[in-house]
């Protein structure tokens, strides 16, 4: 069994879990999460506690009784809290402004990059430099967050362009160093 999958998920006030089949339906005041679990593993709620188990006892399964029972809890933590990532803008002229729900990107291109988020992830400007995807949905926060960044990934000689906020670009020495 995996050490990870074995410890219960708390369910906080105000959370409904669904759970038909091999179906999941998370509940809670940011929205409505589901998912379609894996078939080796089952969940089990019990008064205020999720429980995660696998359907054999093999060492092969720990890993989606793992797995399984950290996406579960990534849905509990998305529908009562939320996940957030902040992008920084990094560069002579680089800004962003939001335009109703879209996101209205100068990088340095002859023409503007405008980004429609899809449903469920709200993205903000914060002082034209720092954009702010946030959303229920972890994994969807993400990938939102990586399309952003990968109009135009920090280059390695400079370090313009989009980045995540803690993220260190290590700079290469230019051409001119190699000669003395």
């Amino acid at each position: 069994m995996s050490r990870i999958g074995k410890k219960p998920i708390d369910l906080p006030k105000g959370v409904q879990v669904a759970v038909t089949g091999r179906n999941i339906s998370v509940k809670g005041p940011k929205g409505t999460l589901a998912r379609e679990l894996h078939p080796d593993v089952v969940v089990k709620v019990e008064g205020e506690k999720l429980l995660v188990s696998p359907v054999r006892d093999e060492k092969e399964l720990a890993r989606y009784h793992g797995l399984t029972r950290t996406l579960v809890n990534n849905m509990v933590l998305g529908v009562t809290e939320g996940f957030t990532k902040r992008l920084k803008l990094v560069g002579v002229g680089y800004r962003a402004s939001n335009q109703g729900k879209n996101l209205n990107m100068s990088l340095g291109f002859s023409h503007p990059v405008n980004f429609e988020p899809p449903t469920g992830i709200d993205v903000k400007v914060d002082a034209n430099t720092t954009i702010i995807v946030s959303g229920a949905d972890k994994e969807m926060v993400g990938q939102v967050a990586a399309k952003i960044r990968g109009f135009r990934p920090p280059e390695p000689y400079h370090g313009k362009g989009v980045r995540y906020e803690d993220e260190r670009i290590m700079t290469k020495v230019g051409k001119a160093a190699g000669k003395k």
